[in-house]
């Protein structure tokens, strides 16, 4: 096992806007699946009707991820007051 043991420390994370990222990929997966929907049918008839349900899925994840990083940011914020 000691042949997996990392041999230098972890970089820091990279915090950033992260909020806007989440939004502004969940606004991607949503725009896609609008832009897919008038084409069901060719979806349908080729067998390509999971690229429709993935773009769906993909914005409805979205927007739990949109919930779950506030409130993560304002975790944060509460501890940096009170810490």
């Amino acid at each position: 096992m000691t042949k997996w043991t990392p041999k230098h420390e972890a970089p820091e994370p990279l915090e950033g806007n992260i909020v806007a990222t989440i939004t502004g990929g969940t606004i991607v997966w949503f725009v896609l699946f609008l832009v897919q929907l008038p084409f069901y049918g060719w979806f349908d008839d080729h067998g390509h009707l999971w690229w429709l349900w993935t773009c769906l899925a993909g914005g409805g994840l979205g927007l739990l991820g949109i919930w779950y990083v506030r409130a993560r940011d304002a975790a944060i914020r509460r501890g940096a007051r009170n810490g």
